[in-house]
């Protein structure tokens, strides 16, 4: 019984002598091979707290018990992220987060796309206007071929800007430099 007693006594100062969260939340010894214990720190509590007002920790240790050892950081992660969502709004939880981020991905979408043709409006001006000062110095210099402007060829790429086949979908079909 003295052995049992040394031999846990060396194990739990592998855990700093302090039971680990899950353990002290509920009021239990915080055995040596406790699968709380890796995943829930006496430094956090408020992780276990939420996760078991959620989940419960019945549910929990079911869980990281079916779990691949290897798994179960990610598991508790992905636990600990949506019982912290599901507290902050319990209708929708992770969803609701996610859907917020989805519709600022779609705006910030629309807003890039809507940059980009003007660059690309500003960039075709900018080079129309420099063509056309270049032929017109070269009429007045009498060794022009004429006065023709033609826009840039599709795909066309000059200076890290792009002129590609905008399919008006906020999708490129190319964003490589030179002619596609």
């Amino acid at each position: 019984m003295a052995s049992a007693a040394a031999g846990s006594s060396s194990s739990s100062s592998a855990y700093s002598n302090s039971p680990c969260a899950a353990c002290k939340f509920l009021r239990r010894k915080c055995l040596p091979d406790c699968i709380f214990a890796p995943y829930f720190p006496p430094e956090e509590p408020q992780k276990f707290a939420n996760v078991h007002k959620i989940f419960g920790a019945s549910n929990v240790s079911k869980l990281l018990n079916e779990v691949l050892p290897h798994q179960r950081e990610d598991a508790v992660n992905s636990l600990a992220y949506e019982a912290e969502a599901r507290l902050k709004d319990p209708v929708y939880g992770c969803v609701g987060a996610i859907s917020v981020l989805q519709r600022q991905v779609i705006r910030l979408q629309k807003e890039l796309d809507a940059t980009n043709a003007h660059l690309i409006r500003f960039a075709y001006t900018n080079n129309t206007t420099t063509t056309s000062s270049t032929d017109d110095s070269m009429m007045n210099n009498g060794g022009g071929y004429g006065s023709h402007h033609h826009p840039p060829p599709q795909g066309y790429s000059s200076g890290g800007a792009y002129y590609g086949n905008y399919n008006g979908g906020g999708n490129y079909s190319s964003w490589s430099g030179g002619m596609n």
